[in-house]
């Protein structure tokens, strides 16, 4: 995709240190002190789920200032059946440029290059006050539900499109992470010593 203003492309290999390190930038200190993210891509890039054909990054002027990626996993439905899906993420825009409207281009792009990929639906945690104008829904609507959160305990965070439409439908179930989300904290402090010294603030709004 090409534009007189940014350009959405494949990630290559000698993007990988450059697209963890913007990671690193947009999320740190935002959900936690320091971040995760920019290891959990490092990580995820050996996952037989990952999806190679969705990993993008977005460039403007030649430098990157985004990128987007997605993960194969499962709806178990509770009829017993594996419903495949798609989740995704990290997703970022460098944090100079956030609010500009980078992030819906990226996002559409995806999900369109996701949708021609034939893929049926994308379960995501994020918020939906970003996310339900590319078309995302609480996924509870669908059905769905998050893996061991309590019954009576806020989902609202926890997100679903269909990319094929009715793909969903008649199906309940629970939304499985694929396990190369869940990563060490220890692996990740090793990991992070790679990178420029940055300072880790405990900040109102962080989740963690």
């Amino acid at each position: 995709m090409n534009t007189t203003d940014y350009i959405i492309r494949s990630e290559e290999k000698a993007d990988y240190r450059a697209v963890e390190n913007l990671i690193r930038e947009s999320f740190w200190n935002v959900y936690r002190p320091g971040c995760t993210e920019h290891y959990v891509i490092h990580v995820l890039r050996k996952d037989p789920s990952f999806v190679k054909e969705l990993d993008f990054v977005m460039e403007k002027d030649e430098k990157l200032i985004g990128q987007n990626m997605f993960m194969k996993t499962v709806i178990q439905s509770d009829d017993g059946k594996e419903i495949p899906v798609l989740t995704m993420g990290p997703i970022c825009i460098t944090p100079e440029l956030q609010g500009k409207g980078y992030g819906k281009k990226l996002l559409d792009y995806s999900l369109t290059k996701a949708t021609e990929s034939g893929f049926g639906a994308v379960l995501f945690e994020g918020n939906i006050g970003f996310y339900g104008k590319s078309g995302f829904d609480y996924s509870r609507k669908f059905g769905i539900r998050y893996h061991d959160l309590p019954k009576d305990a806020d989902d609202s965070f926890f997100l679903c499109k269909e990319l094929i439409s009715g793909y969903l439908d008649g199906i309940t179930g629970v939304y499985q992470t694929p396990q190369g989300y869940y990563i060490n904290d220890e692996d990740v402090e090793r990991f992070d010593k790679e990178f420029p010294v940055k300072e880790k603030l405990k900040l109102p709004g962080q989740l963690f």
